[in-house]
């Protein structure tokens, strides 16, 4: 058994650890808040202007758009998105994960590139992989407009012919102890008309077709932001869902060690009083 000198000093180091882990949880707590309701507030948005684009879309024949160009595809690009920081449980880890698997079983046969949002993702997937670009300061001054610039890259990267797909892979926000892996495509557009379209009657000015191309660019900036966005609020989650975990644990291993604490000064002392006794006894006899 440990002297009571050891376990005092791990009781006093798990706790400094509870200090940290509990600060770090009421931080991500706080910032969670604000993350939550910026992707809530911005979902119905991005949803219908996405819906409406895909109904159009499919409702216009001889769309002129160079995003919705179908071609045989050869050269992928894969937009993954992780955090700049870790401490936040399976967060990074599960989107590494997803996007080595689809690189090599979806994409087996094709020549596969990496766009990486985030630090832990760019450090783990270099490796492996050859990273054609990599934002890590976008978590710094997440705007929209910030977001446009790297969709915009993504999109000439596309128009070029330097890739005939791009897809995100990101953690979607459900709640503080739910991220879901998604898995969408980026480029090229696919129309795809729900079942209320053909009951939709729109008046278009000038026409259908133009409008359809000018949304093309902002739906593409629009849904990159999201993706982002939910990422950033799902990082803030995990974290909190994480460092809570790690206080409950660190709390019961104090707890435990107290108790052997307890029971070794419990029988030093009793050892003591032996001693006591037993010198008490030799002195009379």
């Amino acid at each position: 058994m440990a002297n009571l000198k050891e376990i005092r000093n791990r009781i006093a180091s798990i706790g400094s650890t509870m200090q940290i882990t509990s600060a770090m949880k009421m931080v991500s707590a706080a910032k969670l808040k604000k993350a939550q309701d910026a992707i809530i507030a911005m979902r119905p948005y991005a949803n219908k202007l996405t819906e409406l684009l895909q109904n159009l879309s499919a409702n216009t024949e001889n769309i002129d758009s160079p995003y919705s160009e179908q071609r045989e595809v050869n050269n992928v690009l894969i937009v993954s998105i992780t955090s700049n920081r870790g401490l936040c449980g399976g967060f990074n880890s599960n989107i590494i994960k997803e996007t080595i698997r689809i690189s090599k079983t979806k994409y087996t046969d094709k020549k596969v590139d990496l766009y990486t949002i985030g630090k832990k993702g760019n450090d783990i997937l270099s490796k492996q992989f050859n990273i054609i670009g990599n934002h890590n300061a976008l978590y710094d001054d997440l705007t929209f407009n910030n977001a446009s610039i790297i969709a915009e890259e993504l999109m000439q990267l596309f128009v070029d012919g330097t890739y005939d797909k791009v897809e995100l892979v990101y953690n979607q926000f459900k709640n503080a102890a739910t991220q879901l892996i998604q898995v969408e495509q980026f480029l090229p557009l696919v129309p795809t008309a729900s079942e209320n379209s053909s009951s939709l009657n729109y008046i278009f000015e000038p026409n259908q077709s133009a409008i359809v191309t000018r949304l093309m660019p902002k739906s593409l900036k629009m849904q990159l932001y999201k993706a982002v966005r939910d990422s950033f609020a799902s990082e803030h989650g995990a974290r909190m869902t994480a460092m809570h975990k790690a206080t409950d644990n660190a709390t019961e291993l104090r707890d435990g060690l107290l108790l052997t604490y307890n029971k070794a000064r419990q029988a030093a002392i009793t050892n003591e009083i032996l001693e006591i006794v037993g010198g008490a006894e030799a002195l009379n006899n």
